[in-house]
């Protein structure tokens, strides 16, 4: 869930949802590829190796665990980029 977002005294109404599920997406997309870097650095030869198949769904893998990592909070990112997107619509830069 996103954080509540504090009114500035410009603006008292509630921010968008269109807004706030901007947020939320973009922060999926930085995790997916945080997590995506963190893979990339994890040995896969071996006895338990996924082959091909994994070389082929780990992009996948690290979209869906951003995704995911967004869904049950996320890292915080969200709540201060929907800040700083309501400032910019606001036309004001935070």
């Amino acid at each position: 869930m996103i954080a509540p977002i504090p009114a500035s005294p410009a603006s008292s109404a509630v921010p968008d949802s269109k807004a706030a599920q901007t947020a939320k997406s973009f922060e999926a997309v930085f995790l997916g590829q945080m997590t995506q870097m963190m893979m990339a650095t994890v040995e896969t030869d071996g006895a338990f190796s996924g082959g091909h198949g994994e070389e082929m769904f780990r992009g996948v893998l690290a979209e869906k665990l951003g995704t995911a990592i967004a869904a049950a909070g996320g890292v915080g990112l969200a709540p201060a980029v929907l800040r700083q997107i309501i400032a910019l619509q606001e036309g004001s830069a935070a």
